[in-house]
């Protein structure tokens, strides 16, 4: 475990107390590295707690799998608290989970945009109802498996990203709040690998130790975003047209939703040159298509920026830093220039493909390994 603070009178969590003094909540979602996170609490001597969150439809759930938060997830955080002897509690957040999560998400969608429903979970779900619940209990901080890391700077506590690039999530957890950061732990952040987690695993004798990592968004079967937004969202697969940027309309599509920009295959629309979504027109039911030189961009507006800087956001009018706008992406060196406490407009030095509204754009340290903050891509109009 990595400490915090690496200090010899505080604990690895970073209090001045012993561990069986220290009690620790420890969101588990049934999966390796939560489950790693609240064994290893454990087997130190803290007074751990762990939570599960039931998102979504029990009854769905238990025959889904690869998916965080089923059923069956449920029943394996209950084992491994049982197995390293903890109290473990379900707690039902669908409600919460639906009007924070899941209907803007679908209404994103609907506008053309392409949201990142992780993001919100983490910042709507986990990081603000559960961790109020987690001060209910009177816990001392929150745990979870996320890769990133968390380290005590002069000013404050600092994000940074994990130690295995391959792993890291700083991207879903930009938005995490200065106050939410200063309450949360996260273990796994110095890990160098996945395999080093289920090694732990092995050597916690976790039944979960071999179990595969999700890959689909919780509520989301098979990865088909737009058959959940058909059905939270009757008759919203209207049909329209494929149209060139110069016009030219050059076929029909089955709704907007089953498009998003970037995209190049299942367009139905052969025998041209490769052509790419590079916007989607809600208003007219236009799938608007172009050469992929059409995608890029430079200039990227952003809005409802979670700054986690040391100065105030606004306090200089430009901000050299590195920006991801994907995922996938690796951070690329941007300017970004305040508009308010929470817009700005990023400038790209280099021209990135396929930026889409309801994205994240991401600030970090150019070089080093801190996170900035960053906000939503939104169409700048």
């Amino acid at each position: 475990m990595a400490l915090d603070t690496p200090t010899p009178e505080l604990n690895s969590l970073g209090f001045a107390k012993a561990p069986k003094d220290t009690r620790v909540l420890v969101a588990m979602s049934g999966g390796v590295d939560s489950s790693v996170v609240a064994a290893q609490l454990a087997s130190e001597g803290y007074d751990v707690v762990g939570i599960t969150l039931q998102l979504y439809d029990h009854g769905a759930a238990l025959a889904k799998k690869g998916a965080c938060c089923a059923g069956r997830d449920i029943h394996d955080a209950r084992r491994v608290a049982e197995e390293m002897g903890f109290p473990h509690y379900v707690l039902d957040y669908e409600n919460k989970f639906k009007e924070s999560v899941i209907d803007e998400f679908a209404d994103s969608y609907l506008a053309g945009a392409t949201p990142v429903p992780c993001i919100r979970c983490n910042e709507r779900v986990k990081f603000r109802d559960l961790l109020e619940t987690a001060k209910d209990l009177d816990a001392d901080c929150m745990a979870t498996g996320h890769y990133i890391q968390r380290f005590m700077g002069k000013e404050k506590a600092e994000l940074h990203k994990a130690a295995d690039g391959d792993r890291d999530q700083s991207y879903f957890l930009f938005s995490t709040k200065q106050e939410q950061l200063d309450y949360l732990r996260f273990p796994l952040g110095h890990l160098t690998s996945k395999a080093e987690t289920r090694a732990l695993a092995k050597k916690f004798g976790l039944p979960v130790a071999d179990k595969p990592d999700s890959q689909d968004i919780c509520f989301v079967p098979n990865g088909s975003y737009a058959a959940v937004i058909e059905k939270l969202r009757p008759g919203a697969a209207d049909p329209g047209e494929i149209v060139h940027m110069d016009g030219e309309v050059l076929g029909e599509h089955k709704g907007v939703i089953h498009y998003t920009i970037g995209q190049r295959r299942g367009l139905g629309i052969g025998g041209r040159e490769p052509l790419y979504v590079v916007k989607l027109d809600v208003d007219k039911k236009h799938v608007i298509v172009g050469p992929k030189e059409a995608l890029a961009t430079r200039t990227v507006p952003v809005r409802e920026i979670n700054w986690l800087g040391d100065a105030p956001f606004e306090s200089r009018e430009e901000w050299h830093v590195s920006v991801r706008v994907r995922s996938t992406r690796a951070p690329k060196e941007a300017i970004v220039r305040p508009l308010s406490a929470t817009e700005a407009e990023v400038e790209l030095l280099s021209a990135e493909e396929g930026v889409a509204p309801g994205q994240a754009c991401v600030f970090y340290e150019t070089e080093g390994t801190r996170i900035w903050g960053g906000g939503w891509i939104w169409r700048g109009y």
